[in-house]
């Protein structure tokens, strides 16, 4: 078998077989098909999309590109959750506790934040002693007796995906719904679990800009995964703003704390409600949502919630002291107000622009290496549907930085006023199963 025939066959808009797919990402893995070829490849899929079967055959040799977690000793159906990644999305936050109440184990490996998009895993880091690097005896161990561990990915999972991404980042393929999604799931899918639900973003501080997108990619996932036997759901969900007020790492923990003891952003908590009771559905803790949904709306209530929280804070080596008062997580030395210069309604968002102002701040990552300010943030104060007077306070800045100017500028900017109101904001758009 040659590539070149690989690369015309798919020029050509056809379906490429499972041997030839197999061939090109065990080829490329190794370094025996080189990057200008790889490339061809890629752009020719870019224009002429992927048959069903062919994504599938596509992720499933990406997954086998490398090691699978054996998770095999963990009792009951293993249920994770991936989102295509936000602003101010602490979702999971929230979420593991829930579920892993009601008996449905839930072992997360997450990643870290690059961009505007924050990382589950620098989050949790800014409490005092968290560790996220666990042994994989010590992680089955706390899934086994708590229902819950979460920890950094690490070990040779996707090597495949991870050469293409970057070959992808620069070859300008980066946004092909065959190659976005195989990428997901490949890593989902190694990762060991028997069913993921997927929080697919849209909108301004989303990778997928418009509905129709959106909707495609989680389509795509949904099939990729109950085609490779992993029960999958789709919650597609609004990212023209972000999540809640809070955009860091230790403000972000803060705002999960409030949610948890019932007093979170409607946003995020109808989010995080609707993902764990999903979750829980297909972990077969509860037969329907409803059921489910009641369920944790109740153990928020009642204030049980924020003692299973506090409870995995302590089994991954944090001080839970930090869930009781949060004022022990890490402050800025700096706190600026980004007052308003119009008056009238915050008509729509640049959520990215909030994001990359953040990152500027200190709380993300312009390169891999860039070390994070779990202190720094954004505070914001006015969202979607508000009315503003002149000289209101939009958002607050939280940092340590010494130059804030251009991340000022990026969040003032980041604010859409209008005379009109822009009516009801929906938080969930549809649920794909």
């Amino acid at each position: 078998m040659r590539i070149v025939d690989v690369i015309n066959k798919k020029k050509h808009g056809e379906s490429l077989s499972k041997a030839e797919i197999d061939f090109f990402i065990e080829g490329y893995t190794k370094g025996e098909i080189p990057d200008y070829q790889a490339s061809a490849l890629l752009m020719a899929i870019y224009f002429k999309g992927m048959e069903a079967q062919e994504i599938a055959d596509l992720t499933d040799a990406m997954v086998r590109s490398g090691d699978q977690v054996d998770l095999s000793r963990i009792e009951g159906i293993k249920v994770d959750k991936h989102s295509t990644g936000g602003v101010g999305d602490k979702i999971s936050l929230i979420v593991i506790p829930l579920v892993a109440s009601v008996g449905v184990p839930v072992a997360k490996m997450s990643g870290r934040g690059l961009g505007h998009t924050g990382g589950t895993i620098d989050k949790l880091e800014a409490i005092e002693g968290f560790k996220v690097e666990l042994s994989n005896e010590d992680f089955i161990n706390n899934v086994n007796q708590y229902k819950m561990a979460i920890v950094g990915q690490s070990g040779n999972l996707t090597p495949a995906d991870k050469k293409l991404y970057a070959l992808r980042d620069v070859t300008g393929t980066i946004d092909s719904i065959p190659l976005i999604a195989s990428s997901i799931m490949s890593k989902k899918i190694a990762a060991g679990t028997d069913a993921i639900v997927l929080d697919v973003k849209v909108g301004s501080g989303a990778f997928m800009k418009s509905l129709d997108d959106a909707r495609e990619l989680a389509k795509t996932m949904v099939a990729i995964g109950n085609s490779l036997n992993r029960k999958t759901v789709a919650v597609i969900t609004n990212m023209d703003q972000p999540l809640g007020h809070e955009v860091g790492n230790a403000n972000e923990i803060q705002e999960a704390i409030e949610v948890l003891s019932g007093h979170g952003a409607e946003d995020e908590t109808e989010v995080a409600l609707t993902i764990a009771s999903y979750m829980a559905v297909l972990g077969g803790a509860f037969k329907n949502i409803e059921q489910a949904r009641k369920h944790f709306e109740a153990l928020i209530a009642s204030g049980e919630a924020i003692e299973i929280l506090k409870k995995f804070v302590q089994i991954q080596g944090g001080n839970p002291e930090v869930i009781s008062n949060p004022e022990l997580l890490p402050k800025a030395s700096k706190h600026i107000e980004v007052k308003a210069d119009l008056e009238g309604y915050v008509a729509g968002f640049d959520a990215e622009k909030i994001g990359i102002s953040a990152m500027m701040l200190g709380a993300g990552r312009r390169k891999k290496e860039d070390a994070i300010d779990f202190a720094a943030g954004i505070t914001l104060k006015k969202k979607i549907g508000e009315h503003v007077n002149l000289g209101d306070v939009l958002c607050v800045l939280h940092t340590n930085a010494d130059d804030t100017t251009e991340a000022e500028r990026m969040a003032r900017t980041a604010f859409v006023v209008s005379n009109h109101h822009p009516g009801e904001v929906k938080y969930i758009y549809e649920i794909i199963e």
